[in-house]
């Protein structure tokens, strides 16, 4: 085990290169300049303070939010940055840390055992980011202060008057409006987040101040990863099939917690921490985990002869229905960029699996009547797999299966391959009639369906396969569903989900992007999924004709076009009442369309909007309806 030193000064930081390309290429450091990457700087900065906590140097972290919604004060009761001359350049250390990348005390493994920002890149990149950003540290019972303006020394380091008590830092910034085109942190982004840190690292009181909406919560969890999987639980509205969570706990050269149950859901649930930070892309611990607990399952089942006749338990049966959180602690992660949404370690695949395989084995073995549940689980997982996979195979592309196994409602398209072809799910049939007289039938094909779908967030997979419009769509892809998926089979180039403009429209698109989410990612994943944007008004003026996708864009037409004649505003019902030239005009023509392409920049924050919108909690949707009901100005009934 390696040993951590007391003493933390200005030789301890190790300067590599300089700061120059940030500011040119931020992409490379934070992942982009959108939401994402602009609540990345939160992240890099207390990620820090998180590093002096691991380490047992803090005890105390507070984000505050400020009244503007655009600047972010980060603090900490840690050693404070060093503020002496470092022995090579001769400037404070607090200045090297904050305008040289690779500059940090953690690369000699002497001042931190672990630590998530080994890059020495974080705090230098918000502050070559930053409009201004200002650093307060207390050391030795004085207080310094340096100022900072787009990365460079706006200040120098200066010794406020008076004594103080404590140690710490403090970085307060303002994003760069010339780098990020919109500044407006998401409050509940920024509290998730906080609060993941306190259920990650046990005994650290994690405090948030949100000054825009005048609220202040500290979280603090005792049970750690263990409260964490119950709160995950709840969110999601996943009933757990038995009571007592599997929790493994190992603290020696490389610290790993994990926690995980098996629920009633259909989907697996897998949330993974490298040194408190989420690595949202997995990584070499996550097939480390499934890897122990594939192998711990299989050999419960061989050895008291549960195996099931019939049927073939697969890996993905297995985990069908795991919600499970993994917290690792090593000395030397290797991150997938500077973002570390992956971890790349080879070694940690097996070290997670041989901790994980004989302690669930033993678990199993120690608690029959939940091991036999979850075994009757899988089993059930497994039937299910293989009527879904009966029913997906029934499907191919033209050539390899008959056009008479294909929906009856499906106008297809006369193309044979998919480079070109487009598959537009339209909501109702009278929308669908319009669609196919005025669609291109050599590439455009047209699935109308009937009304609301299913709400496959609260459905299990014995029901979706049962409901009809969702077995239209499965057929109509040919490319299966879940596990099953092959894109190989997929008979459309562009799956197009094509809805009224209006809330009911809208609703609908959730309830297709909800089933595409959770079981078709890979069509998200690959970028095979639009949403079409169809107008909801049309604006007569004077000979000109307009379209106008919502009530903004129709008041900005009219204030563009104001004084020329008076305007004739026709407002849509519905796509049904388009004939179908225009609709081809407007929504269908390649030409003149617009298509919005579904991404996932987040999968974790993308969840728990799923699971908070669409879920079985109630009480997720009354809190977002409640915190929003001021910017609804005009609610369309």
């Amino acid at each position: 085990m390696s040993t951590v030193t007391k003493s933390y000064s200005a030789k301890d930081i190790t300067a590599l290169e300089g700061l120059d390309p940030v500011r040119k290429r931020p992409g490379m450091y934070i992942g982009g300049v959108g939401m994402s990457g602009l609540h990345h700087l939160i992240w890099e900065i207390v990620d820090n303070s998180v590093d002096e906590a691991m380490n047992g140097h803090a005890s105390e972290i507070t984000v505050t939010l400020h009244k503007d919604g655009s600047s972010i004060t980060v603090s900490d009761n840690g050693r404070g940055i060093p503020i002496d001359k470092h022995p090579k350049t001769k400037k404070p250390a607090l200045e090297m840390v904050l305008t040289v990348l690779h500059a940090g005390g953690k690369f000699d493994g002497g001042n931190y055992k672990t630590a998530g920002g080994l890059h020495g890149v974080g705090a230098s990149v918000v502050n070559a980011l930053s409009k201004e950003l200002t650093a307060v540290v207390r050391r030795d019972g004085a207080q310094y202060r340096m100022m900072f303006e787009r990365g460079r020394p706006k200040s120098g380091l200066q010794k406020l008057k008076g004594a103080v008590r404590g140690t710490g830092t403090t970085i307060s910034f303002t994003p760069d409006p010339t780098i990020f085109p919109k500044i407006d942190f998401e409050s509940a982004t920024i509290r998730a987040r906080l609060e993941t840190v306190s259920f990650l690292h046990r005994g650290v009181k994690v405090t948030y101040v949100d000054e825009v909406n005048k609220t202040k919560e500290t979280f603090l969890h005792e049970q750690g990863i263990v409260d964490y999987l119950a709160k995950v639980l709840k969110d999601r509205g996943a009933r757990p099939i038995h009571e007592a969570p599997f929790v493994l706990r190992k603290d020696d050269d490389i610290r790993m917690e994990l926690t995980l149950q098996w629920t009633e859901s259909t989907d697996e649930h897998v949330r993974s921490y490298v040194n408190g930070i989420p690595t949202g892309s997995g990584g070499t611990h996550e097939n480390g985990l499934r890897s122990g607990l594939n192998k711990a399952v299989r050999n419960y089942i061989d050895t008291h002869s549960l195996t099931p006749r019939g049927v073939k338990i697969t890996h993905e049966d297995i985990r069908e229905g795991l919600v499970a959180i993994l917290s690792l602690f090593i000395a030397d992660p290797q991150f997938q960029g500077q973002t570390k949404d992956r971890l790349n370690n080879p070694e940690m695949q097996a070290v997670v699996e041989t901790s994980t395989r004989p302690a669930m084995e033993q678990w199993m073995n120690n608690n029959r009547s939940i091991a036999d549940s979850v075994i009757a689980r899988i089993i059930a997982a497994a039937r299910a797999r293989a009527a879904s996979r009966a029913a997906s195979d029934a499907v191919s592309r033209k050539g390899g299966a008959k056009r008479t196994m294909l929906p009856g409602k499906l106008s297809d398209c006369l193309a044979s391959g998919k480079a070109e072809s487009e598959l537009f799910i339209v909501e109702g049939d009278s929308a669908g009639g319009s669609a196919k007289q005025g669609r291109n039938r050599n590439y455009q094909a047209i699935l109308p369906l009937r009304g609301k779908v299913l709400n496959t967030e609260c459905a299990t997979l014995k029901k979706i396969m049962e409901n009809k419009e969702i077995q239209d769509m499965i057929s109509s892809l040919g490319c299966g569903i879940g596990p099953n998926l092959n894109l190989a089979g997929l008979r459309y180039k562009k799956i197009i989900l094509l809805a009224d403009a209006d809330s009911d429209g809208h609703h609908i698109t959730t309830l297709l992007l909800t089933f595409f989410y959770r079981h078709m990612p890979a069509l998200i994943a690959e970028g095979n999924l639009f949403i079409a944007v169809p107008p909801l008004y049309r604006i007569d003026i004077g000979k000109e004709t307009h379209w106008a996708n919502d009530e903004e864009h129709r008041e900005q037409i009219l204030a563009d076009h104001g004084g020329r004649a008076k305007p004739e505003i026709t407002r849509f019902k519905g796509l049904g009442e388009m004939m179908p030239k225009v609709l081809w005009e407007t929504t269908l023509n390649p030409q003149t369309r617009r298509l919005l392409r579904v991404e996932v920049d987040d999968h974790l924050e993308t969840d728990r909007v799923i699971s908070d919108l669409m879920g079985r909690d109630a009480s997720a949707r009354f809190r977002f309806i409640m915190e929003r009901a001021e910017d609804a100005e005009e609610i369309d009934v």
